[in-house]
């Protein structure tokens, strides 16, 4: 219940920013990247409705431009799969929903907006580093995920 929990609260906080259609890949991508953030992040498994808006800092702390947030994902799975190891529960449900939805976002690349200017794709070389919108590459989708994330906790 603790993965379909977190999935809910990453789908109302995006809802609620309405900053993209929830039909597409883009809100996927921002939903799952906050689910696991969201997931991932709640040490005690105690995910509840009160402890949700005491926990948007830590959140937006987590999803910032700059945190590295990959290696936290990594570093939390290895965790927590050493916790399951030890309660005998390797088959534990939350865990592989999380798991499974790491592997979406970590193998689907979308085709979007360059968010990181200063490393120039291969096709635009030539071009002076700023946030162009039309200039887009193929970003996995937990990079353009964490960005959606943080934006929509900011206007939750």
């Amino acid at each position: 219940m603790a993965w379909l929990y977190a999935e809910y609260i990453a789908d109302e906080l995006l809802r609620t920013g309405r900053l993209i259609p929830a039909s597409t890949l883009e809100f996927r991508a921002g939903r799952d990247t906050l689910a696991l953030t969201i997931y991932l992040s709640d040490a005690a498994g105690e995910l509840s409705g009160i402890r949700v808006v005491s926990q948007l800092d830590e959140w937006l702390s987590l999803t910032a431009y700059g945190h590295p947030w990959r290696d936290w994902v990594h570093t939390r799975f290895l965790a927590l799969g050493e916790e399951a190891r030890e309660r005998d529960d390797c088959a534990d449900p939350d865990l592989e929903l999380a798991r499974a939805a790491w592997r979406w976002l970590d193998s689907t690349e979308l085709f979007a907006t360059n968010l990181d200017p200063g490393r120039p794709d291969d096709d635009h070389t030539d071009i002076a580093p700023g946030l162009d919108e039309n200039a887009r590459v193929w970003t996995p989708a937990w990079q353009l995920g964490l960005p959606l994330g943080h934006l929509a906790m900011h206007l939750f």
